[in-house]
């Protein structure tokens, strides 16, 4: 039998009634020929429910404990949906991730997945077994304790297996019905896109997209997993949803593809800082230590061995870097005179795999930006994107124009 690989975030099986809609679609695609791995998340707002009660009781928790409680979510959503499926005639078993195994690091709350053996599963397939519920964003270390891997670890898990078992489409349901052109919030003229290539999925989900979990796409292009995003509240067709696919299925595409926003972003300067060999490693040596995510880099042209560099990080990081930067000032490894930080910035990213042989985008995109009068601070391009910070004020006028002037309401 083929196996096609189905994943439920938390909205998707957030009540009874909906688990029951989401073991229909499975229904169907049992009904098909396939044999189906079911991926489930814990009910909307579960995950938050545990990780608020650990906190309560120990601040300063165990690891090990707080992973043992935060994925009993998924074992919940897991049991119910087996037991709605058997319920339909629909033979079906729930696996926790200790069961199947999925072996994983050591590194509690946010380990990584090592290897899925295949016997368990294909053996219960074998003797009559249609579908495999599995407990999502979950697995086991090699000490034989439960881990998890991290916030939207479901996604992840969903497409290792679809990896792993040699899966003919891995199809996430999720609350949108696919991947679409911009926030739809943001600019009504967003369009739904019907294919996007791996690396443009993996940029826009890096760059603030929230469809995906990045870790997702990046396993997905690595083993060319076929991802379908999919909506849990709305009538299917065969071709509904985005394929996240190879670039080489996409036909056509337009030069940019997407516009992605980043809302919490900050813009942070150190100023005078001695011009030298060693100096960015001194400066991002601490900033990695002190699991600062800096983003774009600039250093301005040095002026009587003296120079100024800017980076972007997440706002919620500021006061790390500042701590980070400061400490390592104090210890000599590094000489500045000030460290300005502007919390009131937002990233604006043009994305799209036909840059690589189209000219003139990033000239587009900055005219585009200069006639609303937004004004760039600060510019970082890869071969299929171009990201800029601007005053968050203009977060969503900068989003808009850009959609406009790449006429991204239109197909290819």
């Amino acid at each position: 039998m083929p196996v096609l690989v189905m994943k439920f975030g938390g909205t998707s099986v957030a009540t009874l009634d909906r688990i029951r809609r989401a073991a229909k679609r499975v229904g169907v695609e049992v009904a098909k020929g396939y044999d189906v791995i079911v991926i489930v998340s814990a009910m909307s707002g579960k995950t938050n429910e545990l990780v608020g009660w650990v906190s309560e009781i120990s601040p300063l928790y165990d690891a090990r404990e707080y992973d043992a409680v935060v994925s009993s979510g998924e074992n919940i959503t897991a049991g119910l949906m087996a037991l709605t499926l058997q319920e339909m005639d629909v033979p079906a078993r729930s696996w926790q991730g200790w069961q199947v195994p999925l072996m994983t690091t050591s590194a509690h709350s946010s380990a990584r997945i090592e290897e899925i053996p295949t016997d368990n599963l294909n053996a219960k397939f074998g003797e009559g077994m249609r579908v495999a519920v599995v407990a999502g964003f979950q697995g086991i270390s090699p000490e034989g304790r439960i881990t998890t891997l991290g916030r939207g670890g479901s996604d992840t898990t969903a497409v290792a297996f679809a990896a792993a078992f040699g899966a003919e489409r891995c199809d996430i349901y999720t609350d949108v019905d696919g991947v679409y052109t911009t926030d739809p919030r943001i600019s009504s003229k967003a369009r739904k896109l019907e294919k996007i290539a791996f690396e443009e999925m993996l940029e826009l989900a890096s760059l603030g997209a929230k469809v995906l979990q990045t870790r997702s796409v990046e396993l997905a292009m690595r083993y060319n997993v076929r991802l379908r995003v999919l909506s849990s509240f709305e009538e299917q067709s065969d071709d509904a949803g985005t394929l996240v696919c190879a670039e080489e299925e996409i036909m056509e595409s337009n030069v940019v593809s997407g516009i992605a926003y980043s809302r919490d972003e900050a813009k942070m300067t150190l100023i005078s800082v001695a011009d030298r060999p060693g100096i960015a490693a001194a400066i991002f040596g601490p900033l990695s230590e002190a699991g600062v995510n800096v983003d774009m880099i600039i250093q301005n042209i040095a002026e009587e061995g003296r120079t100024d560099m800017t980076f972007s990080c997440p706002t919620d990081q500021v006061k790390r870097a500042e701590k980070g930067l400061q400490e390592a000032k104090e210890k000599g490894e590094i000489n500045y005179h000030d460290l300005v930080a502007d919390t009131d910035v937002a990233k604006i990213s043009a994305v799209g795999i036909g840059m690589r042989s189209q000219s003139g985008v990033a000239a587009k995109m900055f005219k585009t930006l200069s006639d609303e009068g937004v004004n760039i601070k600060v510019i970082a391009t890869s071969e299929i994107k171009i990201s800029v910070l601007v005053d968050r004020k203009y977060m969503e006028l900068a989003v808009q124009a850009l959609h406009d002037a790449f006429e991204l309401d239109k197909t290819a």
